[in-house]
């Protein structure tokens, strides 16, 4: 099956994806990740499972040390770190591997978004 979520491979393709979004009014959610850190690496199906199930949504993975320029602007210190989306500008941040969190913020976040609609 075909990942919804869409790899962030440079700062041009953030900045072309960010854009879109909020041109779009579509919410983002954004999973900024380390290939050696394995919290993060297993939060990834989780991620991924959250795409599948808000479909509405855009969902970015940022390594941090392939796209250092995102991570330092956006202000990442740690992994994983997620971060919740709208009009451009972060609404919600969330650090640490923990799904079940992770789900509860981002339904919050979509019935937020639905209620500005």
């Amino acid at each position: 099956m075909k990942s919804r979520v869409v790899k962030v491979d440079s700062e041009e393709s953030w900045d072309v994806f960010i854009t879109h979004a909020t041109n779009q009014g579509c919410p983002v959610v954004v999973h900024f990740t380390a290939a050696w850190c394995i919290p993060s690496v297993a939060m990834n199906s989780c991620f991924e499972e959250l795409a599948l199930s808000y479909q509405h949504m855009l969902f970015l993975s940022v390594d941090v040390d392939e796209v250092k320029a995102v991570a330092s602007k956006m202000n990442i210190r740690a992994m994983p770190t997620f971060l919740l989306m709208k009009d451009g500008g972060q609404v919600d941040k969330l650090v640490g591997a923990n799904p079940e969190e992770t789900k509860k913020r981002i339904d919050g976040f979509i019935r937020s978004v639905r209620l500005y609609k």
